[in-house]
């Protein structure tokens, strides 16, 4: 996924500035779609697509930091930048806490908001990248039996494989077996870079050490 195959969506209640803004965004070579409102954006369910949301602090109804919480709940959530004719410190506060890419004044020269958006677009891509790597690893770990995931904590504990036949109650030749399985449908050759392909998939037990 990049930057150039990504959407960027445009939420304003201001008519003319929601189209003089698409217009401009358009002109320098974004695909753009426009909004009036956040609830009709989050009723047209593309809080997962690629892209970013450039969005009204101050709107009826759902307001921007409004929007931004309920983006945040979405399975791959996008960027938000915030365009704003009169923010104050509080609401910049609370939304750049709540992970927005920028808190732009609507009066602002058109660079700034054309340099915030390729930031958000390119931010989406990489953060979009890293979670689907991170689900490929779960479906990997998900394809391990129960007592090869049980092994699986006690070789991270660094357990020998004595050891561990003794707590789980079963040979060394079991434990080698259980083990050569985890390697190869995990697809690693060491114990060190198992540890690293268990913490980056979030499996890794809390007691469990780390490797260099």
């Amino acid at each position: 996924m990049n930057a150039t195959s990504s959407t960027v969506y445009l939420v304003d209640d201001d008519v003319s500035f929601l189209t003089a803004t698409s217009r401009l965004l358009r002109a320098s070579g974004f695909a753009v779609q426009t909004f009036q409102s956040a609830h009709d954006f989050l009723a047209h369910s593309v809080a997962d697509a690629p892209g970013c949301v450039v969005a009204d602090l101050q709107m009826p109804g759902l307001n921007g930091l409004d929007l931004q919480a309920a983006l945040a709940q979405a399975s791959n959530p996008m960027p938000l930048l915030f365009l704003s004719g009169q923010g104050d410190i509080a609401s910049t506060v609370r939304a750049m806490r709540g992970g927005a890419e920028d808190f732009l004044e609507k009066r602002a020269p058109m660079e700034q908001l054309l340099d915030a958006v390729r930031r958000a677009l390119a931010r989406n891509a990489q953060e979009r990248e890293e979670r689907a790597r991170r689900l490929a690893l779960r479906e990997r770990f998900d394809a391990l039996s129960a007592r090869e995931l049980e092994v699986l904590s006690h070789v991270l504990r660094g357990r020998l494989n004595k050891q561990m036949a003794s707590d789980l109650g079963i040979t060394e030749r079991t434990v080698k077996l259980h083990r050569t399985a985890i390697m190869t449908k995990l697809g690693v050759r060491s114990v060190a870079t198992l540890a690293r392909l268990t913490q980056e998939a979030g499996v890794m037990p809390a007691d469990a050490p780390t490797f260099p």
